[in-house]
């Protein structure tokens, strides 16, 4: 051989095979990320072997110590040994072919994969007992197993992972704080106790018991469901939701989502589960977002829990070894579902509000809470005082306040333009008094403050409404129901605008093209990876075609539906709705703000603007007298 040939041959690089280790470790990484991963599948392990009762305990955010214990099944001492060994599993069933199915997956775990990488990089020690039989210990540190032995143990499994990534310490470099992965462990439990109502959970950091769930057992499973949500994410969760479900297709979606005025500012507080395994898909929460794409500001999220169910041969699960994402047969199904479920449950909320927009303004009242003034109900009374006012027990005193129009007397008179509409039997108010109006769920109008706000009286409270963003949603109503009966109306471009996409963008944007025509949009595919737009919606009037087109693109392509053309409409809808309806500073009649309030009462969606903001706030008189030092 040649000095060339050699050298050549000497600096090409040759295929060889890693070893066991590294092979180990490499896998581990995929499965095992960080404390809170090695949780999740020690815990659905438990699960999957019938455990009515898991106890977690962690140290140092798990990094030096996580404890499992459970009292499953529990497993022999040939079931030991072969679990600790890569891709053995108890829980795929064999065909008649002899293969394991990977379709029909009934339970949480499956690829056999979680205790070997934990043994791969971490000192694991595993002691179990079933029912009935002797008790095993066994131990791998690094990849090395010894074991099994004999143990006393009770009934059940115990698993200990101490030392995470000693293994493999250039991975301890990625971890964050003890806090911080304490708060990860925390949210997997709470994530897994939702969709367990049946099963008794427990963690601990460090001695101090952070979560403790005892199993849902006396109730039925949607009360057992929302008592265990509820315990776990709070009394507001169960006081401003509303029930889902839907079923059709053999796909059940039930669960229980906020309503828009129970918002926050982050998509954190939404809780998808699939067959019961908690996931994070996009698929879910676009069209999460596109339920409530009308109701919530594209800043503010809803807060909410659903349980999809479906035959497993209909999903796949198994696309990451992690397995928080899945993938659906006919995605458009589930799509339509989830948006279907959550309309027919905001539309059956009608006019409800969030208990949490009347605490927060109370919160405004308590001592402390405007830094450098006193208390408002303290101010005005003692501005009352001032003028020569006090209460007295037992009067029932009229004080002016400043701000407030006087209400006339409830007589028939021809509403203005803007309140067209208000005079339906639904919401006539001529022939009712006002003693019978404190009936109904908004109560009689007493007043007006501020020329802005209207305020009404119900036998135990008082009401306070927004009047502008009040009609704003009653208008805005209207309007999509008009849109709804004779379609969205187009207008033709002289010139078709050509927008350029990438090939897989424009075919995918192609595919959704009568999706987009009845939203107003006409496109036609025109050659690889180019869309032309030859009609869009009348409403927009003069827009941005090519910006639109992209973002379309982008939002089909991440989601798997158009939301930006839809919320586009919305906002102009929603502009539209707002010069249109009664502004703030406009002086009302009393028959005019009852008007107001019946059709709030029997509008859906009018508990909340076009933004998600409030239109009223309810005020209890327990709450008020407690203001007042009265209780």
């Amino acid at each position: 051989m040649s000095d060339a040939a050699a050298s050549s041959e000497h600096s090409r690089p040759h295929i060889r095979r890693l070893s066991e280790g590294t092979v180990n470790r490499i896998a581990a990484g995929e499965v095992v990320e960080r404390p809170a991963s090695a949780v999740k599948e020690l815990v659905e392990n438990a699960i999957d072997a019938g455990a009515s009762r898991i106890e977690v305990a962690i140290s140092a955010g798990g990094k030096t110590l996580i404890a499992v214990d459970d009292d499953g099944c529990g497993m022999t001492a040939d079931d030991l040994s072969l679990a600790v060994e890569r891709h053995a599993t108890s829980k795929l069933a064999v065909s008649d072919t002899g293969t394991e199915d990977l379709v029909h997956i009934q339970s949480l775990g499956f690829r056999g994969e979680a205790l070997p990488s934990i043994g791969a990089v971490a000192r694991l020690g595993i002691v179990s007992r079933p029912a009935g039989d002797e008790g095993h210990a066994l131990k791998v540190e690094g990849g090395k197993v010894s074991g099994p032995k004999p143990s006393s143990a009770a009934p059940g499994t115990r698993i200990e992972v101490r030392d995470l990534f000693y293994a493999t310490p250039a991975r301890l470099k990625f971890l964050k704080s003890d806090r911080a992965e304490a708060q990860a462990v925390g949210d997997v439990m709470r994530r897994i106790a939702m969709a367990n109502p049946r099963v008794g959970f427990s963690l601990t950091h460090e001695g101090r018991t952070s979560l403790r769930m005892d199993a849902e057992t006396d109730a039925l499973d949607d009360d057992a469901q929302l008592s265990r949500l509820s315990r776990i994410l709070g009394r507001d969760f169960q006081d401003n939701v509303m029930p889902v479900e839907i079923e059709r297709e053999g796909v059940r979606i039930a669960g229980f989502a906020g309503l828009p005025t129970f918002n926050r500012g982050n998509a954190q507080a939404q809780y998808l589960f699939v067959n019961g395994r908690p996931v994070r898909d996009k698929l879910l929460i676009g069209a999460v977002r596109g339920a409530y794409a009308d109701f919530l500001a594209r800043d503010r999220h809803p807060v909410l829990a659903l349980f999809v169910e479906i035959d497993p041969a209909e999903v796949d699960v198994n696309v990451h070894p992690a397995k928080a994402e899945v993938r659906f047969r006919d995605p458009g199904l589930i799509r339509a579902l989830i948006v279907k479920s959550l309309r027919m449950a905001l539309d059956a909320a009608g006019h409800r509000a969030s208990t949490t927009v009347a605490g927060a303004a109370l919160s405004s009242f308590q001592p402390g809470a405007h830094a450098g003034q006193q208390p408002p109900p303290q101010r005005h009374l003692m501005e009352l005082a001032a003028r020569g006012f006090a209460p007295t027990d037992g009067a029932d005193v009229q004080v002016p306040v400043p701000g407030m129009e006087e209400t006339s007397p409830l007589q028939p008179q021809n509403l203005p333009q803007d309140l067209a509409g208000f005079d339906q039997p639904a919401a006539r108010v001529e022939e009712t008094s006002a003693d019978d109006l404190m009936d109904r769920p908004l109560g009689a109008a007493r007043g007006q403050l501020h020329l802005t706000y209207i305020v009404a009286e119900t036998h135990n409270g008082l009401v306070l409404v927004d009047q502008h963003a009040a009609h704003e949603r009653l208008v805005h109503e209207r309007m999509k129901k008009a849109l709804a009966d004779t379609g969205i109306r187009r207008q033709a471009l002289l010139v078709p605008e050509v927008v350029e996409l990438g090939a897989d963008e424009a075919a995918a944007l192609a595919d959704r093209s009568d999706e987009l025509a009845e939203l107003g949009l006409v496109i036609e595919p025109f050659g690889d990876g180019t869309i032309i737009v030859r009609e869009t919606p009348a409403m927009l009037g003069d827009t941005d075609i090519q910006g639109l087109v992209k973002d379309l693109a982008d939002e089909v392509s991440d989601l798997g539906q158009a939301l930006s053309l839809k919320e586009k409409l919305d906002e102009v809808s929603g502009t539209m709705a707002c010069h249109g309806s009664v502004r703030a500073g406009r002086r009302l009649t009393a028959v005019e703000m009852n008007a107001l309030l019946r059709e709030m009462e029997v509008t859906p969606h009018s508990g909340q603007c076009n933004h998600g903001r409030p239109t009223y706030v309810t005020l209890s008189l327990p709450d008020i007298e407690k203001l007042f030092g009265r209780r």
